[in-house]
């Protein structure tokens, strides 16, 4: 029995199945560090933008859309890492500001305000009366607050 391979919007849609493991509410198609998809024949290649050159969870990631590939058919699956164009946190919809925010991490401020340093909002109680932690929260991506109001720890995912 031959298994067909999915078509490149099947292909999409299977990756949007694939949660970050450091941002659970996110799939890495919502994260936007999916930046191409190219299939040939029973071969896909996907290239992956990491949030941070360093960022730990890239091989899970990789490995996470490595099995998922090759579990719908595909023979032979590349996962490139690509560093040609640098990962923004202004590619977060609203969509995806608002899931991190109801999963409880501040989303990241747009990159032009971080100049401007506006109040960060409690995920919690929506209060502005928040102060910096840590400039390093549980993983490289987020950084660790305090809710002077609801009393609540909080991370917020960083803009960069």
């Amino acid at each position: 029995m031959v298994i067909s391979v999915p078509s490149e919007t099947q292909v999409w849609k299977l990756l949007g199945e694939i949660r970050d493991p450091e941002l659970p509410a996110l799939s890495v198609v919502e994260l936007r560090i999916v930046s191409s998809v190219s299939i040939t024949d029973r071969a896909v290649t996907i290239d992956i933008t990491p949030t941070f050159v360093g960022c730990p969870a890239l091989d899970t990631i990789a490995e996470s859309i490595r099995e998922k590939m090759l579990a719908n058919g595909f023979d032979v699956v590349n996962v490139n890492r690509s560093y040609t164009a640098q990962w923004s946190s202004d590619f977060l919809d609203d969509t995806a500001r608002t899931k991190l925010e109801t999963f409880g991490i501040a989303p990241p401020s747009p990159v032009a305000d971080v100049v401007v340093e506006l109040p960060t909002l409690c995920p919690y109680c929506k209060s502005d009366q928040t102060q910096l932690e840590s400039s390093f929260g549980a993983t490289l991506c987020k950084q660790l607050y305090y809710c002077n109001s609801c009393r609540q720890s909080f991370e917020k995912f960083k803009s960069l």
